[in-house]
């Protein structure tokens, strides 16, 4: 059974949620605070998008322990990723960890692993499905990382609340592949373009002492 925390519950009523120590990522007209690949990315009406031939867009600073608040808006079958802890470089599933953004509805996604659909965290953990605006709608997230917790709220539902220690104890993965972005403490935050265009807006954070 899903649980909510008040947060959850504010979002899942359209109420914002507290907001008092967030501060910004995205001024709602430029990249500035983003590096990597900015050219794979353009700001159109107020978000982020993607282009098909964008890549990773990374934060400037590194972030520890956060609350990340943000919207996102997917294009039919769209395929994108939010990586935490990652390095300015490489691929964020792995030297980080990478949180599915993904339009788990659409048929060519059907035979998926579920620790590969929306929320997940790639090759670690699935997700709890069926929280998904319809495509083409804005949706709401918010990501907690504290420590080895990470946890995931879609719409107002926890889908994900893992303890990384117990679901890939000493490194080992539910995809049986080396996840050396396990032992990372601290890194960038960056959206994982992978060939679809996805919208992002509303991008803010709170550190967490």
């Amino acid at each position: 059974m899903t649980m909510l925390t008040l947060s959850a519950l504010l979002w899942a009523l359209g109420l914002p949620p507290f907001e008092a120590e967030f501060q910004s990522l995205f001024d709602g007209q430029t990249l500035t605070g983003w590096v990597g690949d900015t050219t794979g990315y353009v700001v159109r009406d107020g978000a982020i998008t993607v282009t098909p031939q964008g890549r990773n867009l990374y934060t400037t600073k590194e972030y520890s322990d956060f609350v990340l608040r943000f919207e996102f808006k997917l294009t039919p079958g769209a395929n994108n990723g939010l990586g935490i802890r990652t390095p300015p470089k490489g691929d964020a599933a792995y030297l980080g960890m990478e949180l599915q953004i993904l339009d788990s509805t659409h048929e060519k996604w059907a035979n998926l692993k579920d620790w590969q659909y929306h929320g997940s965290c790639y090759g670690i953990a699935p997700a709890e499905q069926g929280h998904l605006m319809p495509t083409g709608s804005w949706n709401r997230q918010e990501v907690t990382v504290k420590g080895s917790q990470v946890r995931v709220v879609l719409n107002g539902a926890t889908i994900l609340d893992i303890d990384l220690e117990h679901v890939a104890p000493k490194g080992k993965t539910i995809d049986g592949r080396a996840h050396p972005g396990l032992r990372q403490k601290t890194g960038h935050i960056c959206f994982c373009g992978h060939g679809d265009e996805v919208a992002f807006r509303n991008i803010r954070i709170k550190k967490i002492d």
